[in-house]
């Protein structure tokens, strides 16, 4: 069992139970998914690039990435309807702990001059997105393979109703968000 997943079972759930008065321990809010998206703009039209992307994206996650295609055209951006234009990767159970404590622990360390997330990232839903400038942060990714630093977003999805319980979930889990 995942190391996150476990602390959420015998230490988050009972805490968040204890701070919003919950009756059943079925109410808590918990983690559903973490989506990564990585978006390529001027890559698009090279699919070296986009196999590139994949790849990193699939050493990252853990997980095989899926490409994502334009639902339209758009051609002052000269896309057509089809054509590659990222890449995501939708991360459920185990590998979403695995990957939110790689995060966490790892990952959001390296990051310069970080001063800690936005708390005012969150969607009125529970759902929390960041992003980050480069891939270069996560230890599975050579640099010296990197031809192109690529963006990425990040969605953390939660059963929680309102904002104030999704981020009280993500405090417990351990994200540095800024102090307001």
């Amino acid at each position: 069992m995942a190391r996150l997943k476990e602390r959420f079972n015998k230490e988050i759930a009972p805490e968040m139970k204890k701070r919003f008065n919950y009756s059943n321990i079925w109410q808590v809010p918990r983690l559903e998914k973490i989506v990564i998206n990585m978006g390529l703009g001027e890559g698009a039209h090279d699919n070296k690039i986009i196999e590139e992307a994949v790849t990193e994206l699939t050493m990252i996650a853990g997980q095989r990435a899926v490409v994502t295609r334009a639902k339209k055209a758009i051609a002052n951006f000269k896309i057509r309807k089809g054509s590659s234009v990222g890449c995501k990767v939708t991360l459920r159970k185990d590998k979403m702990y695995e990957f939110l404590d790689r995060l966490i622990c790892i990952v959001i360390p390296r990051i310069k001059d970080f001063r800690g997330l936005s708390p005012d990232s969150f969607d009125g839903r529970g759902n929390y997105a960041f992003g980050l400038t480069e891939q270069m942060v996560f230890p599975e990714i050579d640099a010296d393979k990197v031809t192109m630093t690529k963006g990425m977003d990040i969605i953390v999805a939660t059963s929680a109703k309102t904002d104030k319980e999704a981020r009280e979930l993500l405090v417990l889990f351990g994200m540095p968000f800024k102090k307001s």
